[in-house]
């Protein structure tokens, strides 16, 4: 079966589609040899970020082992990443 979403380490608070994905759905994936399951909370277009697990505001956002961004809200598990909820740090000395 194809994977619907990647995760591309294991440091990492999100995933990221690989086709465009519909709220309610639950994902099976894998985190370093262990599954992991996420209900999505939105729909989430391929290509964008999904949380694994809850990111309380101020936290970080990591993908690729890195920092990527800092939560600007409550991000549940499942819920969609992206500009409306996440400040970029790229480029800023953190």
């Amino acid at each position: 079966m194809k994977s619907k979403a990647i995760i591309l380490n294991a440091k990492d608070n999100v995933a990221t589609a690989l086709t465009s994905l519909t709220a309610d759905s639950e994902l099976r994936l894998d985190m370093s040899g262990r599954t992991l399951r996420v209900r999505l909370q939105s729909d989430i277009p391929f290509g964008h970020k999904f949380s694994l697990v809850a990111i309380e505001k101020g936290q970080p956002v990591v993908k690729y082992g890195e920092v990527i961004g800092i939560a600007t809200t409550a991000i549940p598990a499942g819920e969609h990443v992206h500009v409306h909820n996440v400040e970029s740090t790229r480029g800023r000395k953190r």
